[in-house]
């Protein structure tokens, strides 16, 4: 968190922050993730370590929830430690932030490929180049395993 305090709009670096979602703490279910992602409105930081140690994530300006369509704003950036943290922030080209339903969970789009996406049972999700953020391939791999999830949000 504290690496990634740089890159958040200016009038939340000095937030302090809570852990809402843990996958050791709550277990592996995106459902429980939309239930406890905080208040309606309050931005959210996804951490993501994967079977290969890779760590990396999303942040959004609004609440990670279901939607039936893509939601957010601007400010919603991914992210990557590998090692040192990449941070891949909107390109204007498209709105495709994020959206949510309860099979998936995506971050990013653009001719079919998303930045980021998570499967209903969180175990597994993958990463693409995509229009929204222009970013890397988060994980070492195009698809991945995830170890460890977390969702933070503002206390």
């Amino acid at each position: 968190l504290p690496q990634l305090g740089p890159h958040l709009p200016p009038r939340l670096t000095q937030q302090p922050w809570r852990l809402l979602y843990c996958t050791g703490r709550d277990g592996f279910s995106l459902r429980t993730l939309y239930r406890c992602g905080g208040q309606l409105g309050c931005p959210a930081l996804l951490l993501i370590r994967d079977t290969d140690a890779q760590a990396f994530g999303a942040f959004c300006a609004s609440t990670i929830c279901c939607s039936n369509s893509f939601y957010g704003t601007g400010e919603t950036f991914l992210f990557s430690f590998s090692p040192e943290l990449k941070v891949f922030r909107w390109t204007g080209r498209n709105n495709f932030f994020m959206k949510g339903d309860v099979d998936l969970l995506m971050f990013g789009g653009g001719s079919g490929r998303f930045g980021l996406w998570l499967d209903g049972d969180l175990h597994h999700g993958g990463s693409h180049p995509c229009e929204t953020f222009d970013n890397e391939t988060l994980s070492a791999q195009e698809e991945f395993c995830v170890q460890d999830l977390e969702v933070w949000g503002l206390a």
